[in-house]
């Protein structure tokens, strides 16, 4: 299609076989190559995303189920538009017929614009929990984040429906060949408003909006103090209350207090510059193929370079794949939760390690991901990971319990 979102790049065989001329050899295994590598690596990596944040309890918070959201939308992206590529670049020809022509058109562009309103939605979700914390603790909640997610998909899954009208098969006839393209059965002054409407709901609205948002969570979180967060003093005291006796007693370490109070910063910083990234990287990776549909809307005759289009199609599987990457590396509890779905363990080199984790009756909660109601953390994943395999002692009847963890 000559500005189609769907990337079958039909436009292109179109042009070839009017020209009759076939694809390079080099631009065959190029392009399959780089295709294969990014849609097999993103597939891995976005599924990786959904099964940790399902299976991992202080994983399930509002911003990691819009990240969710976001892994299976470009899940769809990769596989229903990277995948039929290669068939179109070995074979030359639509081999997925009128069905297929449809189907994987309508999931192309409902994971590209599912995808969009995720990204929006865990930019304001952050806006709320950190400009506007008393806000947060009735907004901010999973159950919240469960129902927008689903309103997101059945509103766009709805809007996408009119590719089925689009759309058919057209086959072109040469003396050797027959060639098939899954292609427009309407006029270009038609598509073309259809285009630019996609163009400016999801990537001109999203954009500026996560501009501003950005620039306002920026102010509070990294030039202004930080606001004293209810759900945080909420949780101090219900740490109060289900403290031990002996433990109600002591009075509370104004450096501990500090340190807490740091950390949560910390944490707050470290998940929004994350998002940021993957907003920059979405704003960055889509620019080429979309830069190239306005150009190509005032065009008599659409540019159709392959290698162009080849480098705005590579572009876009990279958006749907790096999102796991940069999870990975600016993220503690993604890296040590990925870590955890691999059952990598860490190798003893030198000699026997031991951990202390002190069992105190209390809870421990990052307030900058969670909702009021979620207390669960790291340390019930450790204490039932370790407490079923490792030698649990008592040094003292009357201090603190301790688990005494000991690599053999």
């Amino acid at each position: 299609m000559e500005d189609n979102l769907t990337l079958y790049d039909s436009g292109q065989l179109r042009t070839a076989c009017e020209n009759r001329t076939e694809h390079s050899l080099e631009y065959e295994v190029v392009s399959i190559v780089l295709v294969l590598l990014i849609c097999g690596a993103g597939i891995v990596g976005n599924g990786m995303v959904v099964l940790v944040v399902l299976t991992t309890k202080h994983m399930r918070t509002p911003t990691n189920c819009y990240l969710v959201s976001l892994a299976i939308a470009d899940l769809v992206v990769l596989v229903a538009a990277g995948l039929p590529n290669i068939t179109n670049t070995t074979h030359g020809s639509w081999i997925y017929g009128y069905v297929g022509c449809l189907s994987i058109t309508y999931l192309q562009y409902l994971g590209i614009n599912v995808s969009s309103c995720s990204i929006t939605a865990f930019t304001i979700e952050r806006y709320i929990a950190i400009c506007h914390p008393i806000k947060a603790q009735f907004i901010c909640t999973i159950s919240r984040a469960k129902k927008i997610i689903l309103i997101v998909w059945t509103v766009t899954s709805g809007y996408c429906v009119m590719w089925f009208f689009l759309l058919d098969i057209k086959q072109t006839i040469y003396r050797d060949m027959t060639v098939v393209t899954c292609d427009y059965k309407v006029s270009r002054k038609f598509y073309l408003p259809i285009y630019f409407l996609d163009f400016f709901i999801f990537y001109v609205v999203p954009l500026v909006l996560a501009t501003v948002l950005y620039w306002l969570i920026g102010r509070i979180l990294f030039l202004n103090p930080i606001p004293s967060d209810p759900k945080e003093n909420s949780t101090k005291r219900w740490k109060s209350r289900t403290t031990c006796p002996k433990q109600a007693s002591k009075p509370t370490d104004p450096q501990t207090s500090s340190r807490s109070s740091s950390s949560t910063v910390t944490s707050r910083r470290q998940v929004t510059k994350m998002l940021a990234v993957v907003v920059i990287l979405f704003a960055l990776l889509w620019m080429p193929y979309r830069t190239l549909v306005v150009i190509n809307s005032f065009l008599s005759q659409p540019f159709t370079d392959p290698w162009v289009l080849l480098f705005c199609r590579i572009c876009i599987y990279l958006n749907s794949a790096v999102n796991p990457i940069i999870y990975n590396l600016m993220s503690q509890k993604f890296r040590a939760a990925f870590r955890k779905l691999c059952n990598c363990k860490q190798k003893q080199l030198e000699k026997p390690t031991s951990y202390n984790v002190a069992l105190n009756c209390s809870v421990i909660k990052d307030s900058s991901n969670e909702s009021p109601s979620h207390f669960n953390t790291e340390m019930e994943d450790i204490a039932e990971h370790y407490l079923s395999t490792k030698e649990v002692s008592f040094d003292d009847a009357s201090a603190t319990p301790k688990v005494v963890i000991s690599h053999a």
